[in-house]
């Protein structure tokens, strides 16, 4: 039982502004709320930008590089190899770290070869599969115009795709032998509560990079008052002309005479504020920050001591290493469904997913050692060698040292 293309384009519409809104924080264009308690009428619609959520998505998904499969008794690589690997694997990371999930569309070129590529998660959705983590039937947006009106869109059930254009009442009926609709979700943090994942900048973090927004905001604020502390006179004659206030600020010599009386006006000064209160106050949000993704105070711009070795690096993120770890399996998952799919479609034949159970997919190492770190692991090597010959390949050595 299906539920069809209409269930699914609003359960999409609905989760929309959910994704939009994660990518507004990655590409700096959202506005924080302000409070309306000490900005200036003037300054209340401005507001600055941080990059925080984009340095954090970055520095994940910029270890995340995938490399082959292993035991590929399928040619599924091969398949990617003809799909421009290098974009197709870094798109889809990002986009699921952003969104939580990311999807592969494969269709057949004309060649005959099969085709895919990366949908974001605002433009498409599906019933999902619990067991395989493939979909039962999906929807998508395959094409857009600038005013994101849809001018094409597919609908996915297993061995068909439905493709529906915009101006043209009949549908494009594509029949493929895949046993799957050949939409396939990548998915980051998946669990049983929440099958379609989470995304790496979570609502902490969105509300962490607010708060911080309105602490530079009232930084910048303050850096007026305290690159010019305000003046004071008193005891004028309010029969003399007024003094212009910018020009009295601005200059170097005052004179202020006496009256009739011999009595002159007294000029004081307020005392000066401080920028430590503010600095602190983002040193504070930035160590939330950094607590709540695995980065380091360093990686948001905070300098700390002396440039650290590829050790010191690694122990510092701890976090951000079994982040990466926990994406790369279900990323692997995500890619091994898709180029099986493809695999189908290239060969014209159904085959069943327990024939790819051997395939494995291999990552880069998370941390490139260096030179030390490099002459650590040989000494281990040959110590293990030693004592069990024949257990170090060269595919070993690379899943330790990426060379």
């Amino acid at each position: 039982m299906y539920y069809g293309k209409e269930y699914l384009k609003s359960r999409l519409m609905a989760k929309r502004v959910r994704v939009n809104r994660r990518y507004a924080y990655y590409d700096m264009h959202h506005l924080a709320a302000d409070f309306r308690i000490s900005t200036p009428p003037k300054l209340m619609n401005w507001m600055n930008c941080l990059g925080w959520c984009a340095k954090a998505v970055d520095s994940l998904s910029d270890r995340l590089t995938f490399r082959t499969f292993d035991n590929d008794d399928f040619n599924i690589m091969e398949i990617y190899q003809m799909n421009n690997p290098d974009v197709l694997f870094r798109s889809s990371i990002l986009g699921a770290l952003i969104s939580s999930c990311d999807f592969i569309y494969i269709s057949q070129g004309d060649d005959g070869y099969p085709r895919m590529q990366v949908i974001d998660g605002g433009r498409a959705t599906g019933i999902i599969d619990p067991i395989t983590g493939m979909l039962t039937e999906g929807y998508a947006v395959l094409d857009e115009d600038q005013y994101g009106k849809v001018i094409t869109e597919a609908y996915f059930i297993a061995g068909q795709t439905q493709i529906y254009s915009a101006g043209n009442s009949g549908v494009l009926v594509v029949e493929n032998p895949a046993p799957y609709p050949l939409l396939v979700p990548i998915i980051n943090k998946p669990d049983a509560k929440r099958p379609f994942g989470h995304s790496h900048i979570s609502r902490a973090c969105m509300s962490i990079v607010d708060s911080a927004m309105r602490t530079v905001k009232r930084s910048e604020i303050a850096a007026e008052f305290y690159s010019i502390p305000q003046k004071y006179v008193l005891g004028t004659d309010p029969d003399n002309e007024r003094i212009d206030k910018w020009s009295a600020a601005m200059s170097a010599v005052l004179e202020i005479t006496k009256d009739d009386s011999g009595d002159h006006p007294v000029v004081g000064q307020f005392q000066q504020q401080s920028m430590s209160p503010h600095l602190e106050q983002l040193k504070m949000f930035a160590s939330m920050f950094a607590g709540e993704t695995g980065l380091t105070l360093e990686d948001l711009g905070f300098a700390s001591g002396n440039p650290a070795s590829s050790e010191a690096i690694k122990a510092a993120h701890e976090n951000l290493r079994l982040q990466a770890r926990a994406a790369q399996k279900s990323f692997a998952s995500g890619f091994l469904n898709a180029g099986y799919l493809a695999a189908c479609v290239r060969d014209n034949q159904a085959y069943r997913r327990n024939q790819i159970y051997n395939t494995v997919a291999k990552w880069e190492p998370i941390f490139e050692p260096d030179a030390s770190a490099m002459s650590g692991i040989g000494d281990a090597a040959i110590k293990l060698q030693q004592a069990f010959p024949d257990y170090f390949t060269e595919d070993k050595l690379r899943d330790l040292m990426g060379v």
